[in-house]
């Protein structure tokens, strides 16, 4: 890789969900030259997956044709595998291997959905609520199937109301925050209108089926399918109710892709990117926005991504004033943090037999010996396979509080052949 001369440009995006779309919208159109890069086939990133084609709303596809118009430069199906002096990013587009080396470089790389490990959680039939979301959209046939989804977020409820649509029969939504948190979260949307409007919407969709304060403890397999033992309650009061499914989808809410951001070296604050209010990083040259800096939704990552472009290419002036829509996204964020963090007990649900690292096949009571991430994977090879600790570090850091932040390349799966 060292001897291919990089690619010189303004601006490089990572990341081509909407804040990434926002961000090179606004640099491209005052003459900058902007790629973006994204693993993903198509822009859109995993909110909008299915770019133009399957696109889910107006905005959405606004958004797209502003993209299509502004001069922007999409390399979709692109992965970054490693980081030089330079920087120079190095991605990888099927077989070919490109360096950039832009002036300045914005980070959106998203969040993805995080799992915890419970015994039955491997088993055939238990998928991410993301995951069964992404299989429905490109065509999963899942009409007459009983499901049950469990965790917590909005997006349960979201992915809850697609199959409903499909024909299927969801069950129960499990939701681990309790009711009054709930509730009190949908008073804040009180002054989001079209969030709630959405909610309602959600809601005659799915019927009467979100169960709060609940969550599943573990899942068995028998002659007619899944079996998911539910629990609802206080400690020491709780109740169990079990349910047989064909499906389970489970998903705990999302923590941001840090390794990128690591890698470049970043600061990282509370498990996100730490940014000034224009999105400047703790290193020169270097912009976040998005999923990346905090979990927040569409429109905290559309704004970000747009005050990110303009501060990138030096229009400040007009980056400021959007600042003051930026501090309600952020409110909007904050309140996602306190209504759905987890319940302490999430900690408690492996066993010692239950997988935490699908890759290695690392079990829980391999780990609890141990007293970092470090020591763990240097003597058990957790976090080693081909997700590079996107699951199990996660999962990790809920279990045992260890907080993995070292970030090795290649970052994606790449053949030597093609580093060669």
């Amino acid at each position: 890789m060292a001897d291919m001369p990089p690619q010189l440009i303004d601006v490089l995006v990572v990341g081509a969900g909407p804040a990434g779309i926002a961000a090179a919208c606004e640099a491209a159109e005052v003459g900058r030259s902007v790629v973006v890069l994204d693993d993903n086939p198509d822009v859109g990133g995993q909110i909008w997956r299915g770019g133009r084609r399957l696109a889910a709303s107006p905005s959405a596809a606004a958004w797209f044709e502003r993209l299509a118009a502004s001069g922007a430069v999409v390399h979709a199906g692109s992965a970054v595998v490693d980081v030089l002096p330079g920087p120079v990013v190095v991605t990888r587009h099927g077989e070919r291997i490109d360096r950039w080396q832009p002036r300045v470089i914005i980070l959106a790389t998203g969040a993805r959905e995080r799992f915890l490990p419970f015994p039955g959680w491997t088993l055939p039939g238990v998928v991410g609520a993301g995951g069964l979301q992404a299989l429905v959209k490109q065509g999963l046939d899942v009409a007459g199937k009983r499901i049950v989804l469990a965790g917590s977020g909005p997006l349960l409820l979201a992915v809850g109301a697609l199959p409903v649509k499909k024909g299927a029969n969801v069950l129960a939504i499990a939701e681990q925050a309790p009711l009054g948190r709930l509730a009190a979260f949908a008073g804040t949307l009180l002054a989001q209108p079209s969030k709630l409007m959405q909610a309602f919407a959600i809601r005659r969709t799915i019927g009467n089926v979100l169960r709060p304060g609940t969550f599943p403890e573990r899942v068995q397999a028998d002659a007619r399918g899944l079996v998911v033992s539910l629990v609802s309650g206080p400690a020491g009061r709780q109740r169990r109710d079990d349910v047989g499914c064909d499906l389970l989808a489970c998903g705990f809410g999302l923590v941001p892709n840090l390794e990128l951001p690591r890698a470049l070296g970043c600061a990282i604050d509370g498990g996100r990117v730490a940014i000034d209010p224009l999105g400047r990083t703790s290193v020169v040259g270097i912009w976040a926005a998005g999923e990346c800096t905090g979990v927040g939704g569409i429109d905290k990552s559309l704004i970000e991504g747009q005050i990110a472009g303009l501060a990138a290419v030096g229009h400040h002036d007009r980056a400021t004033r959007l600042l003051s829509a930026a501090r309600r996204a952020g409110r909007f964020a904050r309140a996602l943090d306190r209504t759905f963090a987890l319940d302490p007990r999430f900690a408690k649900l492996a066993d010692d037999a239950t997988i935490v690292c699908r890759c290695e096949d690392v079990v829980a009571g391999r780990l609890r010996c141990h007293t970092n991430w470090r020591e763990a994977k240097l003597l058990t090879r957790i976090g080693m396979g081909p997700c590079q600790g996107r699951v199990c570090g996660p999962a990790a850091e809920v279990l045992f509080g260890w907080s993995p932040d070292d970030v090795r390349p290649p970052f994606t799966p790449t053949r030597l052949s093609e580093i060669a």
